[in-house]
């Protein structure tokens, strides 16, 4: 196959253009571009490659090419045929973390600002996109702290009138709309003043509030006119952070990119008048192209989603695409972009920066997976397993007397939570508390589920930790095997402080894990995870029958009564069966006697 295809592309022509690698079920795996096709594709058959190469050619089983007319245009084509197949061994930035707008609601009487992933058509008016979203929420902060627009959680106008103005108001950072005075009208006057800062018109908007200024200042207005002076310098402090924000001032980003041995990491780091003010990153894989190829596709991906260029783009290394770069991104911009790869002097010092962070960013990942594999290595070693705990699935059950008996099951992978794979239970067995049944029930039913193909619940972990000693631990083996599945199995052993100390088999063997803190802290936080997980459920049962119960078809039976009944005989069940004394013991002759002839009517 590889002698074939080597002379597929001998035959090929010295011309640029591009070409599109294909596995044996013709799904693209991976697409490139070159000067001259012949030469490029022919190399990827010939001779050794590392690792990563040589993976995605013993993949190859054919090839296709595009012929273009210039590189500018393989360069184009490149980027839309892998927007269009995502293959497998390019490298891809992550679209997710996306490029927020800022919504404001205008059809509402008090328009609020909200940050948003996309622009919709519903009437509203959208700002952006922005940077990130801790910046984009930050700024938004500040616009609304200097036209004193209320941060708080209060709808209006709802809430007007309904409490007294919070803390914001008193320290002068709100104007208090929520006493009706500003009104509505007032409050979007301030609000489109906000929306210019937003909106990259600060200039604009500074020339009216100067112009009302002095026109105050004339008619003697004074008190009026230091308010437009103080809100005129607070717009000026504003504006440089709103271009950050924006991007759309930020006179040059520097790039960096190193690769590590498994991890790579790009940098943007973004400057105005020689400040740095914000700094982008992507950790990803090891890619298959050569550093200067690498860096042009991250390039092109990366401003393609923002959508938002700089004047100049210092790069870490040379490519073959600089001038292209500058080509297509002066286009998209529409106005000049400059890319460069500084050899000396300050701008070499700020590629050096942007690399170290680079490198940074690398050893941090690192540094975390390592202490990750030590957690999963020490657990599997001291628990004799055959493999890394990754997947971790744990326990507890929760209940007050006989009423509303609760089990949860958390999941952890990699030692992180994974809430979307939480799973709550309701005990349907029994009547009285009894934990050991209630675990077998639990676990019963949760691979009952897995067996018939149930996908929420189609997952096998690697080990199960069971709120509970040894006999928890026996009792959730037993419905295992009954199921004919095998999965260690551990209970977590508390001390007196109720705090984990130890795991233990269900054959009584306890397993010390206070020698290890990360493995203690990590145990001890699956537990208390798992146990809130469970109370949360339980409470949020209890608080049903209060809300809306049989009991509330009974006359002369009100909210206390019902809480009151609830209380001392904890299920509907038990009030059904309780004799007419019994009732009386609890609420007044008349209501018991309502409540005993509500359920006994039919009866003689």
């Amino acid at each position: 196959m590889t002698e074939a295809l080597r002379e597929k592309a001998l035959r090929l022509p010295m011309k640029p253009g591009v070409y599109i690698m294909m596995d044996e079920n013709r799904e693209v795996i991976y697409v490139g571009k070159a000067k001259k096709l012949r030469n490029r594709v022919s190399s990827y058959f010939r001779g050794s490659h590392d690792f990563k190469t040589t993976a995605m050619v013993s993949k190859v089983t054919d090839f296709d090419v595009i012929i273009a007319n210039s590189e500018f245009e393989a360069l184009l084509l490149e980027n839309s045929l892998i927007k269009r197949h995502m293959p497998y061994y390019n490298i891809l930035l992550k679209d997710g973390k996306g490029y927020p707008f800022v919504r404001l609601s205008l059809a509402e009487q008090y328009p609020v600002f909200s940050i948003v992933s996309k622009a919709e058509n519903d009437g509203a008016k959208y700002l952006g996109p922005f940077g990130g979203r801790n910046l984009t929420r930050e700024i938004i902060r500040a616009v609304c702290k200097t036209f004193k627009l209320p941060t708080c959680s209060r709808k209006f106008p709802r809430d007007i009138g309904k409490d007294r103005p919070c803390l914001n108001h008193h320290m002068g950072s709100c104007d208090a709309y929520c006493r009706g005075v500003p009104g509505a009208e007032e409050y979007r006057r301030t609000i489109a003043e906000a929306e210019m800062v937003l909106d990259g018109k600060t200039a604009e908007l500074c020339a009216r509030l100067e112009r009302e200024m002095l026109e105050a200042a004339e008619d003697l207005k004074f008190e009026i006119a230091a308010e437009k002076r103080d809100k005129l310098k607070a717009i000026q402090k504003l504006e440089t952070k709103q271009r950050v924000v924006s991007g759309r001032s930020a006179d040059s980003d520097v790039v960096g990119f190193v690769r590590g041995e498994t991890k790579s990491c790009f940098v943007v780091l973004h400057y105005i008048g020689g400040s740095l003010l914000d700094k982008d990153f992507e950790l990803l894989d090891n890619p298959l192209e050569d550093d200067g190829e690498a860096v042009s596709a991250l390039l092109r991906q990366y401003y393609t989603l923002r959508g938002v260029y700089p004047k100049n783009i210092y790069l870490p290394c040379e490519t073959e695409d600089n001038s292209l770069l500058e080509r297509l991104f002066t286009e998209q911009a529409g106005s000049n972009v400059y890319v460069t790869t500084p050899q000396k002097g300050e701008k070499k010092r700020l590629v050096e920066t942007a690399n170290l962070n680079a490198a940074e960013e690398i050893n941090r990942v690192v540094s975390r997976e390592e202490k990750v594999l030590k957690t999963l290595q020490w657990l599997q070693d001291s628990l004799g397993l055959e493999k890394y705990p990754e997947r971790i699935e744990a326990y507890d059950i929760s209940n007050t007397g006989a009423s509303d008996i609760v089990a949860s099951m958390t999941v952890f992978e990699r030692l992180k939570p994974i809430k979307r794979e939480y799973r709550k239970f309701k005990i349907k067995g029994i009547d009285t508390p009894d934990d050991y049944y209630s675990m077998y029930e639990t676990v019963s039913r949760r691979f009952e589920r897995y067996l018939a193909g149930d996908e929420k619940f189609d997952t096998l972990p690697d080990i199960m930790l069971i709120d509970g000693g040894s006999a928890h631990a026996e009792r959730v083996m037993k419905a295992l095997s009954e199921k004919g599945i095998s999965i260690p199995v551990f209970g977590m052993v508390k001390d007196e402080r109720h705090k984990t100390r130890a795991l233990v088999t269900p054959e009584g063997e306890e397993i010390g894990i206070s020698a290890n803190p990360a493995v203690f802290s990590f145990i001890g936080r699956i537990q208390e995870e798992t146990h809130r997980f469970a109370i949360t459920y339980h409470r949020e049962l209890r608080s049903k029958p209060l809300r809306g119960s049989e009991l509330d078809k009974i006359a002369g039976v009100g909210e206390k009564r019902k809480a009151q009944l609830l209380k001392h005989f904890k299920s509907i069940k038990a009030i059904r069966a309780a004799s007419l004394e019994e009732l009386n013991k609890v609420v007044p002759r008349n209501t018991a006697a309502s409540v005993y002839n509500y359920y006994h009517k039919n009866e003689d």
